[in-house]
């Protein structure tokens, strides 16, 4: 074999390859909830970083000086934004439960409705199809009334659980905000430190791995979340428009599932239009059909700008990544299966994986050359 004596340096490769595999799979998730309020902490210390250096370099305010103020100011913001979306998602939520009776009252009325007007309609399918939908709606009352009774009121014990859960998240954000000033005020010194004890080669490899989830990571969701925003916005418009109760939450849940791959608006607007037409109330269909319009129009237009091309990763691709995520961690896997499909790529182009590449080719040409000898006649 020709290059047998580059064997021991390529298996060093594999070996940190795979030692790091194994590392991000089953110790860096478990690290990052151990000290999820400090990593909390250290995020929004990255978000306030710029401002702080602005008024440290522009208005002269002193780092730990800047950082309690913009600290204040983002904590009231955040404090402001959450006791807000919060209190309405609690306030529909509630009021959702309380009429769920009431409900299922009109559901059930309307599924009688919707078996008349497709009695007509379903007489000319195959007796299979026709029989399905009948069990459809005849189970229907009994789901409804399985969803009411599972809605009980908690027990003693779980409302000790849930006043210690609230104790606990509590401390958390108190942590979560200590963590953060630090982060921002003793920004220099831990620099200082991180330089002093890390060695200059892997702080390279660490600053443009930091670069590529910042640029491809970061820029994604910022980018998915600003319009799962915008088309939650869209939809409350004409949910108001049309009166429809609990609308805050239900353009919230729809623009939510907008954020999945392959999903989008459709998968609860075309059903809810399609029963619209059906059971007559037209003017419904016709304004859930412009919202479904209006929602593909503005992600249309707004996504590319948004996103950009720093994706880079062809719909062929990010069908396999989604897939693979959606394998190992179900929903969570799915949502994230793209971005960490673009790291993964940003890595390759980068040429993190030559080493790992080329000696998978040394290999592949040592075992060749070996399986392409001729066999040695005995004497």
């Amino acid at each position: 074999m020709r290059h047998k004596d580059q064997y021991p340096k390529i298996l060093a490769h594999y070996l940190v390859a795979i030692f790091v595999i194994l590392f991000f799979c089953f110790v860096f998730p478990k690290l990052i909830r151990f000290f999820m309020p400090i990593v909390i902490g250290w995020c929004i210390s990255i978000l306030a970083n710029p401002i702080v250096q602005f008024m440290e370099k522009r208005i002269r305010i002193l780092r730990k000086h800047s950082s309690v103020l913009i600290m204040i100011l983002a904590l009231a913001a955040v404090i402001g934004v959450l006791y807000g979306t919060i209190s309405v998602l609690v306030k529909e939520g509630i009021q959702f439960i309380n009429d769920l009776p009431e409900l299922y009252e009109e559901i059930s009325a309307e599924m009688m409705i919707l078996g008349d007007r497709l009695q007509g309609f379903t007489g000319h399918l195959p007796s299979g199809i026709q029989t399905g939908i009948q069990e459809i709606t005849a189970n229907m009352g009994k789901y409804m009334s399985g969803l009411l009774q599972g809605l009980e009121l908690p027990s003693v014990s779980q409302a000790g659980k849930m006043v210690k859960g609230v104790a606990e998240t509590a401390f958390m954000v108190i942590i979560a905000i200590l963590s953060a000033y630090f982060f921002l005020a003793e920004r220099e010194s831990m620099l200082r430190v991180y330089r002093k004890l890390v060695p200059e080669s892997f702080q390279k490899k660490i600053s443009f791995i930091s670069k590529s989830l910042k640029r491809a990571v970061g820029g994604y969701f910022k980018a998915q979340i600003k319009i799962m925003i915008l088309v939650a916005v869209i939809l409350f418009v004409f949910f108001e428009f049309l009166d429809v109760h609990y609308s805050f939450l239900l353009a919230l849940a729809i623009a939510f599932l907008d954020l999945l791959p392959f999903f989008g608006t459709g998968a609860i607007l075309w059903p809810w239009m399609a029963y619209a037409f059906v059971t007559g109330d037209y003017r419904m269909g016709i304004v859930l059909l412009a919202a479904y319009v209006v929602c593909q129009i503005v992600r249309q237009v707004v996504q590319p700008k948004m996103v950009g091309d720093s994706i880079g990763v062809s719909p062929f691709m990010t069908l396999i990544f989604m897939f693979i995520g959606y394998r190992i961690k179900g929903v969570l896997g799915l949502i994230i299966g793209i971005p960490v499909g673009m790291v993964l790529i940003g890595f390759y182009k980068s040429g993190v994986f030559d080493s790992l590449i080329s000696g998978g080719k040394i290999i592949g040409e040592d075992i060749q050359e070996y399986l392409s000898r001729p066999f040695e006649k005995e004497s």
